[in-house]
């Protein structure tokens, strides 16, 4: 993914979004022909020149110092989440980007990891990279994921959401959840536009979805922190989870994930339903979902 390019699409699209009285800019004339800001009211709002601002909204990020930056966030009135992908991108912008920043591409996980996992018997809990592979998990997670993912069988979140016809069963709200796939994505490519295994899997989905294609194209991007998931499975029925997020700090890029039923809920039911169908191993890899 070329830097620049994310770079011009992403400040074009927030650009596009904001009207002058959002911002509170007056409005001259009604013969507008760009949606949203133009390029002067953002350099306006930025406190930078005209060509300046036109500079970096070209891609070049290049030197460009934080407190622009910061002021660029603030016009543009992005999100947390949102001014980090600024940040990453211009950080993606720097001469020593590729061979300095680069991270190691993570395809499995270190054993006190697994560990960690295993000790937690009462919760669902896997462990993923920023390319949404699950990595590992243990036993409730593989047995409430167990559509999509089994022990010792590479999975990836984006390639089931998207390709396969199961998810949409599977995430009663697929349309958010896919939103959220995608977010993701978006925001890892900002982190590290040179991961190879990155670029051929949003090559992949672009080319078998339509609807991925759209959805990358609107260069969202957020957080993955904590919140809540629907989910219908097909054991179990009817799950409403929240889950919680740890970055492993001695593992850069892997996040694990845990997830939790309110106390007496139906949920909690399914859960310890689950838990119970789990309790075989064989099942979990067995099961034809």
């Amino acid at each position: 993914m070329d830097a620049k390019s994310e770079t011009r699409e992403f400040l074009t699209s927030r650009r596009a979004r904001l009207t002058p009285d959002q911002v509170g800019l007056p409005i001259y004339g009604d013969n507008r022909r760009v949606p949203g800001l133009r390029r002067e009211e953002v350099a306006l709002l930025a406190g930078v020149s005209v060509d300046y601002y036109t500079r970096l909204e070209r891609g070049n990020l290049s030197g460009v110092s934080e407190s622009v930056l910061e002021s660029l966030a603030r016009g543009l009135q992005l999100d947390e989440a949102e001014r980090s992908h600024l940040f990453d991108l211009a950080r993606a912008a720097q001469p020593t980007r590729t061979t300095r920043r680069r991270r190691a591409a993570k395809h499995r996980i270190r054993p006190g990891v697994q560990r960690v996992l295993d000790s937690m018997t009462a919760a669902p809990a896997f462990v993923r990279n920023g390319r949404l592979d699950i990595l590992a998990a243990n036993r409730l997670g593989y047995a409430l994921y167990a559509i999509c993912a089994s022990p010792g069988q590479p999975s990836n979140t984006a390639r089931f959401v998207f390709l396969d016809p199961r998810a949409r069963g599977f995430y009663p709200d697929w349309d958010l959840v896919a939103n959220e796939v995608v977010a993701v994505l978006r925001s890892e490519a900002g982190r590290d536009p040179h991961d190879r295994e990155l670029s051929d899997l949003v090559g992949e989905l672009s080319t078998q979805s339509e609807i991925f294609r759209t959805k990358w194209a609107a260069h969202n991007v957020r957080f993955h922190d904590t919140g809540i998931k629907r989910m219908h499975h097909p054991i179990v029925g009817e799950l409403e989870l929240s889950y919680e997020t740890m970055e492993l700090s001695g593992d850069t890029g892997l996040t694990m994930f845990a997830f939790t039923a309110e106390a007496g809920s139906a949920s909690a039911q399914a859960l310890n339903l689950l838990a119970s169908w789990a309790a075989t191993p064989e099942r979990v890899e067995a099961a034809d979902l």
